[in-house]
């Protein structure tokens, strides 16, 4: 059995979790939104005084691996839908921004086009001051999987440090070539 699939998730106030056991999937609502969680064949939940439990349905050893990733999925959609999740990122580089106007998010980094990135549904995205952006969202996998994308329209050089990176995230700076000989 999986140390972290041990671990019971407390449901707080406000939360109400189905568990449909002929779909694998976990409903959560709560008031940041809804979530449907889908996990991995061979492992139960059950719903005890507010506290649920996941268990392997056999002693195959097997199971284990999916026990704790059943038993994180489950949790980080019971936090989605309590507090959410949240990406901050940076545009750094003269003449470098981005804007937000209805569902897309335009962003000038440098190239000869402006850069069109439509926002996926259950994704709250904002840019203030121009540079710096925050991914909001229930889904953990979506709010990290935008914010990767983001990141992937310039990723940060190594020798100027130019392009969209993780606020606090720290570069390796690369020297550049000498004109000794």
């Amino acid at each position: 059995m999986s140390r972290i699939g041990k671990k019971p998730i407390p449901i707080p106030k406000g939360v109400t979790v189905t568990v449909l056991d002929s779909a694998n999937a976990v409903e959560v609502q709560g008031p940041k939104g809804k979530m449907r969680q889908v996990f991995p064949a061979g492992i139960n939940f059950e719903l005890t005084d507010g506290v649920l439990q996941a268990r392997p349905a056999t002693d195959d050893p097997s199971l284990g691996k999916f026990h704790g990733l059943a038993r994180t999925l489950v949790a980080n959609a019971v936090t989605g839908v309590t507090e959410g999740f949240k990406r901050e990122l940076d545009i750094v580089g003269v003449g470098y921004r981005g804007e937000v106007k209805g569902k897309q998010a335009i962003f000038a980094l440098g190239y000869a086009h402006a850069v069109v990135f439509d926002i996926p549904a259950g994704i709250d995205l904002t840019i203030e001051k121009q540079t710096h952006i925050t991914v909001t969202g229930v889904d953990r996998q979506l709010v990290g999987q935008v914010a990767a994308n983001i990141r992937r329209f310039r990723e940060p050089d190594p020798y100027k440090q130019k392009g969209v990176r993780y606020t606090g995230e720290v570069l390796k700076k690369k020297a550049g070539k000498t004109g000794a000989k």
